[in-house]
């Protein structure tokens, strides 16, 4: 009389499913993560803003009044030499930062959105100013 082996392995139905499943829990993961570029170019751009104002106001301190629009952020970086010049003038910045898509900060004094103050933001993914999707950096 001969034995009968029960044979054990996978069928290719089970490998199959199991694959199946794997594929879907990475799509699942992927999808979640996949954001996560987008969450850390705006909070650069919040650290960014937020350096650049504390940067601002260090310069607004010194010589009671803010940059004009045509001195620029560069005012921080290099001594101004069109009116107003500022009396105590210190390097703030080495080099001036720019946003996560390689670009500038957008500087005007007095602003389009703060007349009574400046505008200070990223133009955004599509690097041109005043459309929707410029980054304030939160505020």
């Amino acid at each position: 009389m001969r034995t009968k082996r029960k044979q054990q392995g996978f069928t290719l139905l089970e490998i199959m499913l199991v694959v199946s499943i794997i594929v879907i829990i990475l799509g699942v993961a992927i999808s979640k993560l996949g954001n996560t570029t987008a969450i850390a170019k705006t909070m650069r751009v919040q650290a960014d803003v937020q350096a650049i104002k504390t940067q601002l106001q260090l310069y607004e301190s010194m010589n009671g009044f803010y940059p004009t629009t045509e001195q620029g952020l560069q005012a921080l970086v290099t001594q101004p030499q069109n009116d107003p010049r500022p009396a105590r003038w210190y390097q703030l910045f080495r080099e001036l930062p720019t946003d996560p898509w390689g670009n500038g900060y957008i500087y005007r004094n007095p602003g389009l959105k703060n007349p009574g103050g400046y505008d200070l933001f990223s133009a955004g993914p599509d690097r041109q100013a005043d459309t929707a999707d410029d980054d304030w950096g939160g505020g």
